[in-house]
């Protein structure tokens, strides 16, 4: 910022405004002595280049250039795929069960991991102490214990490295000046809401950790704080990836007709609808329901499951019932698959840049795809592999819903 603001005296000195601006040295009065007396200077005058830069930098905003927007963007890029890796490898950790593994949150101290045998005992006891060891794994022997461990510990050190990744080149770019204002806003959120995530994620494991005397199922963390852990990482996801996509694709100049209008429209709504499924895929997560009717097109040998409504009231279904959410989860599939296949028809009826429609057959592809991995983890009982490939296709196809969408952006008068 500096630099910016304060140029090389060299080239102050050889600008014409600066010329203009710099008074000529006073006439020196004949006094008796060998030395000259400059005459005070009036109101207005500048009597160094450096109040010079002072002021012109007061009334001309320097303005961050395409080179910065390129560096922010691929910076932004290089975050949203280190969300995306955090939210892969959290997926592997509840897959294995392995998230209440370990049951203190220290930002610092938990950084290093136990070394001698002496400290892992010490932690194994820690873990004893709670619901997971006494109900589903309390044959577990010190070594499986140390798998579950470090599973957890990868992913919360994942999780401080995607913060760090975020907090220092944010401060970076905003003291070189690299960040105009609307930039500033964006990048204080990203960084507050990477803060959140960390938070949020310890009040997530907590609820695994308390006492349920009434309760015999297996200890689990609720489904509902696993979905707004997933969905905050899914904004952050999306905010980092729209923000880099803005920043380094060149924006096209399409003619504004009724049509564009509708397959913009029709765009953001079907990026909408591949979220809420993804989402979803939380409260699957959360209860296992992915362990219930393994079969497909069917659920068991009915269309519609009779134990669908067998909370009360009917609202808790939506999100306790496993049969329901699971039901829920594949008619949100099914209706983004449909909505994209007609989103990449609704596409070939206009004329549009050669990207764009490469996105809009990516995002047909990447639809398909996931739906194959989605009903392939279903029959074979969710293997750990499959599930986190299933996972990990969500990611891509939320990636081609915004990239389509950054194609058809509207350009701003």
């Amino acid at each position: 910022m500096q630099r910016l603001l304060f140029p090389p005296l060299k080239t102050l000195l050889g600008s014409q405004s600066v010329r203009l601006l710099v008074p000529r040295a006073a006439p020196r009065t004949q006094c008796g002595c060998s030395c000259g007396i400059r005459r005070p200077l009036r109101s207005g005058q500048y009597s160094t280049v450096s109040e010079v830069a002072l002021q012109s930098g007061r009334e001309t905003a320097s303005l961050p250039s395409k080179a910065a927007d390129r560096v922010v963007g691929q910076w932004l890029l290089v975050c949203s795929g280190m969300v995306a890796g955090a939210v892969i490898l959290g997926g592997v950790t509840r897959l294995t069960e392995s998230g209440l593994s370990m049951v203190d949150w220290h930002l610092i101290k938990e950084m290093k991991p136990p070394t001698s045998q002496e400290e892992w005992e010490t932690e194994f006891q820690k873990y004893q102490q709670f619901p997971e060891f006494k109900i589903l794994n309390h044959n577990m022997t010190l070594a499986e214990f140390k798998f579950i461990w470090y599973m957890e510990y990868s992913h919360r050190m994942w999780g401080r490295t995607v913060g760090l990744a975020y907090i220092l080149p944010a401060a970076y770019f905003w003291r070189k000046g690299w960040l105009n204002r609307g930039m500033k806003g964006r990048v204080l959120a990203l960084c507050a809401l990477v803060c959140f995530q960390g938070l949020l994620g310890w009040y997530m494991v907590k609820s695994g950790l308390e006492e349920k005397p009434d309760s015999h199922d297996i200890p689990r963390v609720s489904q509902y704080r696993l979905a707004a852990h997933l969905g905050s990482a899914l904004v952050l996801y999306c905010a980092s990836l729209w923000t880099s996509l803005s920043l380094l694709l060149p924006q096209h100049k399409l003619p504004e007709t009724r049509q564009l209008l509708w397959l913009r429209r029709f765009a953001h709504g079907t990026a909408g609808l591949v979220f809420l499924t993804a989402l979803s895929g939380a409260f699957v997560a959360g209860l296992d329901a992915g362990l219930v009717y393994n079969s497909f097109p069917k659920m068991g040998e009915s269309w519609i499951p009779q134990d669908l409504f067998t909370f009360s009231p009917i609202l808790k279904n939506v999100f306790e019932n496993p049969t329901m959410v699971q039901f829920d989860h594949r008619v949100l599939g099914i209706t983004s698959v449909t909505a994209i296949t007609a989103l990449y028809f609704l596409s070939r009826r206009i004329p549009l840049p050669r990207r764009t429609k490469m996105a809009a057959v990516t995002l047909l592809a990447l639809a398909y795809m996931q739906a194959g991995l989605g009903i392939s983890t279903l029959l074979m009982y969710v293997p750990t592999p499959l599930a986190a490939t299933h996972q990990s296709g969500s990611l891509a196809l939320l990636s081609g819903a915004l990239w389509l969408m950054n194609e058809l952006r509207r350009v701003p008068k």
